[in-house]
């Protein structure tokens, strides 16, 4: 599969005219070669050329390390620097003798502006790029294999939360609540946890660190999720701890109703704002603020989602980014109350070639957070 990624990049990179892209040892290096590096003060690139096997740069200290972490089979050369010499120069030789054609190199958007830098000044003939066309264009495109990793650790998230849940109580601090959602997550082998919201904390989208009781009548919101063989989940369950008030449960039927919008109106080939827009007009439509203004929905209806729990692209106003099978995103419009209370329900979707499907089931009511 990672042979076909790194095809598929060069195939991308003849299209944008590239001679190769450059990135750190971090997410997309796992993608394309399954190793991780990590970033440090010392210089450690994967450089992949549009004809030809991968190759790295690294400090030569650490070359034994690094080729026991390389996969020979996607390209087995590294080029070594030692503690007093240039690392940028190296990769510049490298990528020249790779050969060049058009001049231009891809620099993946997570390469640390020294690194980038440093090429440019070794590199003056040559033009330094934006190589997000190649590695957001694989990456955003999931295989069988990568959905059914992402279908493990949606379904290990439920299961998680759903044991978590059945800890609730009125009066546990919501701390105590998280620390049992990542038990559960322990109890099956996973690492993993989400963030507690209580009450009118729940109406900030990423929450507040301020100390937090769960009291009868209040709402609380979870988010959080874990990750298969390094791909996340991410859900959002909203319920009420005790008996929900009429007005807590018109809320949550609205955002219910908006969620379900989104999904609605996702299609193949349509742009991915037409999903923003259709949450929007339902909560729009009940008197909430336009656009991002509270009362209302402040953030994007949803992110893509992969090895990374944020990645390319969002369903959000002015992408007109084709949706495309293999696909996947979160689907998570809230309605936020400042003072009041916040309603967030995310669950994740994947496109087939015949429309979105869930990873997990939504919520069937502010009583009933589990399909």
């Amino acid at each position: 599969e990672r042979k076909q990624r790194i095809q598929r990049s060069q195939e991308l990179m003849a299209e944008q005219r590239l001679d190769a892209i450059v990135m750190e040892g971090t997410t997309s290096c796992f993608y394309f070669t399954g190793m991780r590096w990590g970033q440090s003060e010392r210089t450690f690139v994967l450089i992949i050329p549009a004809q030809g096997s991968a190759a790295y740069v690294c400090p030569k200290f650490e070359e034994d390390r690094a080729r026991e972490l390389i996969v020979p089979e996607l390209g087995n050369e590294i080029r070594c620097w030692e503690e007093h010499e240039n690392p940028f120069q190296v990769i510049v030789n490298l990528i020249k003798d790779r050969g060049l054609v058009h001049h231009q190199i891809g620099i993946e958007e997570r390469v640390r502006f020294f690194i980038s830098q440093g090429m440019r000044k070794e590199g003056p003939g040559i033009e330094w790029v934006d190589a997000t066309p190649v590695t957001a264009g694989c990456r955003m495109i999931k295989s069988p294999a990568e959905i059914s990793l992402l279908q493990k650790a949606n379904d290990i998230t439920i299961e998680a939360y759903k044991a978590a849940f059945a800890t609730l109580q009125p009066g546990m601090p919501r701390a105590v609540f998280s620390g049992y959602i990542s038990k559960a997550f322990e109890k099956m082998g996973f690492s993993g946890g989400a963030s507690v919201q209580v009450g009118k904390y729940s109406a900030l989208p990423h929450g507040s660190i301020a100390d937090q009781t769960i009291r009868e009548g209040d709402i609380v919101m979870i988010d959080g999720g874990t990750s298969c063989e390094g791909y996340a989940s991410d859900i959002t369950r909203t319920i009420v701890a005790g008996k929900p008030s009429q007005r807590q449960t018109d809320i949550w039927n609205l955002e219910k109703e908006a969620q379900t919008a989104a999904f609605n109106a996702i299609k193949v080939s349509a742009p991915c704002e037409e999903v923003d827009a259709a949450a929007r007009k339902v909560i729009e439509a009940a008197g909430f603020g336009k656009n991002y203004q509270l009362p209302g929905l402040p953030h994007r209806t949803g992110h893509g989602i992969g090895l990374d729990g944020h990645e390319w692209t969002n369903f959000v106003k002015g992408n007109k980014t084709p949706i495309r099978p293999g696909m996947c995103f979160s689907d998570e419009p809230t309605i936020s109350i400042p003072g009041e209370f916040g309603i967030r329900l995310e669950d994740c979707v994947y496109i087939t070639a015949e429309g979105p499907r869930f990873f997990t089931p939504q919520s069937k009511s502010i009583e009933q957070p589990f399909g």
